[in-house]
């Protein structure tokens, strides 16, 4: 089971950016994927899961109206759409697979993907 975040980089306060979350190792329309962030020397902050077969999203406040989680299980790949980015967006983002209904909470994620990295310059 192998998840791998990719489509980080840098990007200018404003713009955006799309992160995708490929899984291996496992059909992706049997999980709820989470997308979390981390700054260096902070918690892992939650931003919004998907349900398995896409029919339920959740955010959190931080990410309320600037960012957008989907999947395409075809494609065993979920994204998530980043907009209007500002330098406070600046972080490791990860994404997480979770066999049941998902949350808010990173301990209910069993399978992680390495992260990657997010800058956002003034």
């Amino acid at each position: 089971v192998q998840l791998q975040a990719s489509g980080g980089g840098s990007a200018r306060a404003g713009g955006s950016l799309r992160l995708s979350c490929a899984v291996s190792g496992f059909g992706l329309d049997d999980y709820s994927v989470g997308w979390f962030r981390q700054v260096q020397g902070q918690e892992r902050e939650f931003l919004g899961y998907i349900s398995w077969n896409g029919d339920r999203t959740y955010y959190a406040d931080s990410a309320q109206g600037r960012f957008t989680i989907s999947r395409d299980n075809d494609k065993n790949t979920a994204y998530l759409q980043m907009v209007n980015l500002t330098p406070e967006d600046t972080a490791v983002y990860y994404c997480a697979g979770d066999p049941k209904s998902g949350g808010d909470r990173a301990e209910y994620y069993p399978f992680w993907g390495q992260g990657t990295q997010v800058t956002v310059s003034s």
